[in-house]
């Protein structure tokens, strides 16, 4: 089953999106910010990450960088 790591701090479309692809067979997990998604993706090793540009904390560019950083993900579509 693949993976998706959803990361949006908007709550309503995390929902939106977690339900339709769950319903399609994917396997989710979600993150309302970068830091979030920096502790969850190490440990799921989803096959793609959809992440959201504009969000507190960390922005999806400097999460994508950070992820990018981790060896088990080079290979991650982001």
């Amino acid at each position: 089953m693949p993976k998706i790591l959803l990361v949006d701090d908007d709550t309503d479309i995390l929902e939106l999106l977690e339900y339709n692809l769950q319903k399609e067979g994917f396997d989710i997990r979600t993150a309302t910010d970068g830091l979030k998604a920096l502790e969850i993706a190490p440990v799921f090793l989803p096959d793609i990450i959809l992440l959201d540009i504009m969000m507190p904390k960390l922005d999806g560019i400097e999460t994508a960088s950070l992820l990018r950083k981790i060896p088990e993900l080079k290979n991650t579509y982001i």
